[in-house]
């Protein structure tokens, strides 16, 4: 093929209604010109990450629609939001696959054009990790407290499985789906560097490791255990066996 026609095509011509909605030609002018590529997954990383970080800006922005929400106690609204929340979060993580498609030598190449950069200076991650704390907040005042409701009454001694509830499990979803965001970035990173080696700025990536313990609702997890545990005191630890008809 002529790599020269193919490329030009690429660009697209930027006179399409279609091309000025989305703004074709600054989007696709974001990447590094193809003749600047140190290899052939350079145009595959850069794109995945920009791809990230407007995943995260679509989370972000829902996020706060979703905190005015919650301050109107507004739940399908709410749910609706959180379902879109949970997409994106998946389709993050599942696009880290392509990733994988590169060779360690590969990567190694790619990480001398990055200087001093690295994933944790991601401003969409540094900011979805600051919107927790004001979502519990909301959710503790408009949906807890004016009904004198608890985590553990929700989920336990007065379970109904009610709009406290489920808005409870929308954010454990989200909790966990970041989560899983980061383990699977931890996995990618095993697979290209080693978690043995320092990460580009001569941080241990025990730090990444560490991001991992890290719960942004420690409550709704907490009362899985506390219920486990009384379960235990009343039924006893080990159950007995299922006997034979």
């Amino acid at each position: 093929m002529d790599r020269e026609h193919f490329y030009r095509l690429m660009k697209g011509e930027g006179t399409f209604d279609y091309e000025r909605y989305l703004n074709t030609p600054a989007l696709l002018a974001c990447q590094k010109p193809f003749a600047q590529l140190c290899n052939g997954d350079e145009l595959q990383f850069q794109i995945v990450h920009q791809v990230e970080e407007l995943w995260m800006k679509l989370i972000a922005y829902t996020l706060l629609d979703i905190d005015d929400y919650l301050q109107q106690q507004n739940t399908p609204r709410v749910l609706t939001l959180f379902r879109r929340v949970h997409l994106a979060l998946r389709l993050m993580t599942d696009q880290l696959g392509l990733l994988e498609t590169m060779s360690p030598k590969e990567y190694q190449e790619i990480r001398l054009q990055l200087g001093q950069g690295s994933g944790q200076e991601s401003p969409g991650f540094r900011v979805l990790l600051k919107m927790p704390y004001p979502l519990w907040e909301s959710f503790s005042k408009h949906y807890l407290e004016p009904s004198g409701l608890t985590v553990e009454k929700i989920y336990n001694s007065e379970y109904s499985h009610s709009a406290a509830y489920v808005v409870a499990e929308a954010l454990a979803e989200f909790d966990e789906l970041f989560q899983k965001f980061r383990y699977h970035h931890l996995q990618l990173i095993h697979r290209t560097i080693g978690l043995g080696a320092k990460s580009l700025k001569g941080r241990p990536v025990e730090l990444i490791e560490n991001g991992l313990k890290v719960q942004f609702f420690p409550q709704l997890w907490e009362i899985r255990n506390q219920m486990t545990d009384a379960w235990g005191a009343r039924y006893g630890v080990r159950r007995e066996p299922i006997g034979e008809p």
